[in-house]
This record gives structure tokens, sequence and C-alpha cells, in this order.
């Protein structure tokens, strides 16, 4: 009992450590030092970040001849926080989403000259020729009445928010559904608001299905696991600020261009706001959580990563009990060789290869042709990964049981199965209790990549925090500490059955 007290204490002690280490580090005044580029042609030698996929990054490449290192980072809000930490010196992004982070952090601000014009486009899959000339057709039809430049005046220049775009009552949606993917972290083309998905982006892919008769489903994922969506079946459409390229071009079609954006440098200007430590820690607090009620996208987070971890369990569970017995039988018994192969490939492959990649594979390719609910899809991926991980764990608990408990089973009239499940396997779960648990540890945080399937999980509520208020720092705290404390109970729970166990052997 003691010692659970003691280990209650340290992890509060350590919990409280980190929350007040952490907001000293991330909340104190600014004192790196001002970007040395004030023009375009000072990028050659210098560290620039990019948002991995989009344009900038694709341009920015070509400094790299030039001495420059090119960093990537999967959301732009990180690449605008390593600039802000000195990681790098620039940052190189869609002049729109800049001016959102010039306007919450001072010390940053954008060169005058802009980096590269280009033409958004929607992309659709090769070979769905058909869509494309009715997206086509309704895109130069929104552009002939007027409706698409309304929609882009709503959220860019001085009366954004005055006029959204609402669907006409009459509209029939006899024509089925027009699934769009997109990277709801690109503010003002798509961002989340109040739960739902909104930005000239999204308006106007809602207006073409108007014109086309269709139900409009959208889905949220990386930006460059959109293409990957498209190309395979997972979406009709994707749409995310995205500009047509050449090696685009190789893998999708892409639809007439609907409107024009720049990419611009972003650089640290040496300013610092001054704000006291208390003061900014309260107002950081209120934008990420309170602010649109932003906590719930923490909330629905935790629910949906304790949904897919539990059930993921699970299938792991039962499928590596599964495994771990016919291996050991057929160790054992020197029979059915052919079946201890199939096991021993399909443990190595899993255990061989990323989990994320695991995903990636069941998603776009297993269940490419499907509708499956990627939450399934995701419990399926973590659950067979679970399994060949537990399927080991519980063959060497099995091997640590001596022959001789086998040889006292069956003298007792037991069969081989009977002796295995009274006799062998308690004893064997007793010796891998610790193991299994650190297993399901490991499974819950290994479900923070289920984002790459567009799916809301805790860190990707982190995530959607962090592309609308523009802070790296209390989002990834919050969820690293909820991410702590489920594992600290999950621990407790395991050391009290541990306890139990010892007991009852007792």
């Amino acid at each position: 009992m003691s010692n659970f007290i003691s280990f209650k204490k340290i992890s509060t002690c350590f919990v409280l450590m980190m929350v007040i280490m952490a907001a000293l580090c991330g909340c104190g005044k600014n004192d790196i030092p001002a970007s040395d580029v004030a023009e375009i042609d000072d990028l050659p030698g210098k560290t620039i970040g990019t948002q991995m996929g989009t344009t900038g990054d694709i341009y920015a490449s070509d400094y790299t001849e030039q001495g420059s290192v090119i960093k990537q980072f999967n959301k732009g809000a990180d690449a605008v926080m390593a600039l802000k930490q000195g990681k790098v010196d620039c940052v190189i992004i869609d002049s729109e989403p800049a001016k959102k982070y010039v306007e919450l952090n001072k010390d940053l601000s954008i060169l005058p000259e802009d980096f590269v014009t280009e033409e958004y486009a929607a992309c659709i899959a090769k070979g769905n020729d058909e869509l494309l000339d009715k997206v086509n057709g309704a895109i130069s039809q929104l552009k002939e009445n007027g409706t698409l430049d309304k929609i882009i005046l709503n959220y860019i220049g001085d009366n954004t928010g005055s006029s959204p775009y609402i669907s006409p009552e009459d509209t029939k949606r006899t024509n089925g559904t027009l699934t769009m993917a997109t990277n709801a972290a690109f503010e003002p083309y798509e961002y989340i608001e109040d739960g739902r998905i909104i930005g000239i982006d999204a308006e106007m892919i809602q207006a073409v299905a108007d014109i086309l008769g269709m139900e409009l489903v959208i889905q949220d994922m990386e930006f460059d696991s959109i293409i990957t969506a498209v190309a395979s079946g997972k979406a009709d459409i994707g749409v995310a600020g995205m500009t047509v390229t050449e090696d685009r071009l190789k893998n999708i079609n892409f639809t007439q261009s609907y409107t024009t954006s720049h990419q611009v440098v972003i650089i640290r200007n040496g300013e610092s706001d001054g704000a006291s430590f208390i003061a900014d820690f309260k107002d950081s607090f209120y934008t990420n959580f309170i602010a649109e009620s932003r906590w719930k996208f923490v909330t629905n987070g935790i629910l949906t990563t304790l949904r897919i971890s539990f059930f993921a369990v699970l299938i792991g569970v039962a499928g590596g009990f599964i495994l771990a017995i016919i291996r050991f039988s057929c160790d054992m018994n020197k029979k059915f060789r052919f079946l201890n192969s199939i096991c021993k490939l399909y443990i190595t492959i899993i255990r061989g290869t990323p989990a994320m990649i695991q995903l990636l594979i069941i998603y776009y390719v297993v269940f490419a042709s499907s509708n499956i609910d990627a939450v399934l899809v995701a419990t399926i991926a973590f659950g067979l990964n679970s399994s060949a991980y537990i399927a080991e764990i519980v063959r060497s608990g099995l091997s640590s049981i001596d022959e001789g408990q086998f040889e006292a089973g069956r003298s007792l009239g037991f069969n081989y199965v009977r002796t295995m499940l009274y006799f062998i396997l308690p004893q064997a779960i007793k010796n891998i209790l610790p193991a299994l648990g650190n297993e399901f540890i490991v499974l819950l945080k290994e479900t923070s990549i289920s984002g790459y399937i567009g799916i809301r999980d805790l860190t990707r509520g982190g995530d959607l925090i962090r592309s609308r208020t523009y802070d790296a720092f209390m989002p990834l705290i919050a969820v690293a500490l909820i991410y702590l404390i489920i594992v600290i109970f999950l621990s407790m729970l395991v050391g009290k059955l541990e306890r139990r166990l010892k007991n009852d052997a007792r």
C-alpha cells in the first residue's frame, strides 16, 4: 500500500512539474533574435520551414542547390512554431493562413514581396472524366453568376462573415453523394468552427453539389493524404487550397482554377509583446479551450481514442492468444509445420513494418473500394498490429511453464485442451501480465496516428485546436498530460490485478 501511495505522489508531482516547466518555457517572453532574411534574395543558405506537400514546399526545394536547408512539417502551425523558436530562419506558406499567424504573433512579419503566385483547383481521380466535366461546368456557372466571388469575399476582405452561402431550399439531391477530402487546418479556405467544417473551399463545393443535385460529405484528413484518398476512391474530390503541379498531374486530374493565391515568406521581426507570464498563460488557456468551446475537440477525441483502443485490445488479445497457442502447440507436437510457418510469417510482417504504414495500407488498399467507417478500419488495423506482439508475449509465457505441468494434467485424465485451459494458461497469464499491460499502453499511444485517415482522435483534437489558434504549446501539453493520466490509470489497474493474482496464488 505504501508503494502505491508513493507512486501516486511521485506521479502527481511529476505532472505538476511538467505543467509549470512547460508553461515557463512556452509562455515566457520571446528573446529569439530577428531573422536574417529581409527579402526573397536572402533565402539562399538559410534554413527554410515548409508544410510538407504544399506548393511552397515544392518550390523551396530549388534552394537546396544554393546551400539552403529545407525542414518539412506536417502542419503550418508546426513550421511557424519552429520559426518562433529559432529552429528555422523563415517559413514559406500560403498568404491567407500567413496573415492569421502574423495577426496572433507580434514577433512575426510577412515579407512584402510574394514568393510565388498560384492557382487553386480541385483534384479528381484519373478516369473519372464524367465528374470532372460536371464539376468544371458547375464552377463555371458559379463564376458567371457571381456566387464564387461572394463566397470568397465572405472570408477574405472587410465584410467577412456577413453573407455565408446558403443552399437553396428547393435543391433536389437525387444524384448520389459527393465526398470531399480536405485538411480542415487551412483558414480561411477550410477550418472547423462550432463542430462544422467551413471556409471558402467548403462553401464552394457545397454550391457545386447543389448544382449537381448531390449530397455533400466532407472528410477531414492530413493534407498529404488527400490525393491518395481521391486516387484510391475513398473520396470523389479533393479540395484544400491545392495548386496544380506537373508531379501531381501524374497521379491526379484537376478542375479549372477557382481562385488565385500567393505563397509568402514569414520571418521573425525581433519584437516582443512584453506580456506577463500569468496574463499570457490565462489568455492562451482561454483561446485554446474556452473560446468557441474548443475543449470539445479534446473531450470528443478522448472518447474516440478510448473506443479504438478498447476494441483493438479485444481483437489483439483474441488474435494474439490464437496465434500463440497455434505456434506453441505446433512447436511442442512437431506437427502442422505449414500452419506454424504461416503464423510466423504473419508475425514477422506485422512486427517488421510500422503501424502507420499498416494503417494506410488497410485504409487505402485493402478497403480502397469500400465506404467502411474510418474508426472501424483503425480498430482493425491496431488490433491486427497488437495481435502479433501479444502472440509472442503469450508464447513466451506458455514456454515458461515446466513441461511437467502438462504431464501432471494428462496423468489426471485431462486431454490436451483441458490441460492447456485449466493448468497452463492461468500460470502463463500471471507471468506475462506486466508485459501485456505494457502492450496495452503502447497500443493506446499508437492510436495517435489515426488522424492520417481523418479520425478525430485525441491527438487530432489537439491539432484542430492548433489550426485555429496557431498556438502549439497549450494544446500539445494538454494532449500529452491526458495521455499521461490515462497511462498512469492503466498502470494502476494492472498493478492492482497483479497483486490480486499474487494473493490468490497464496
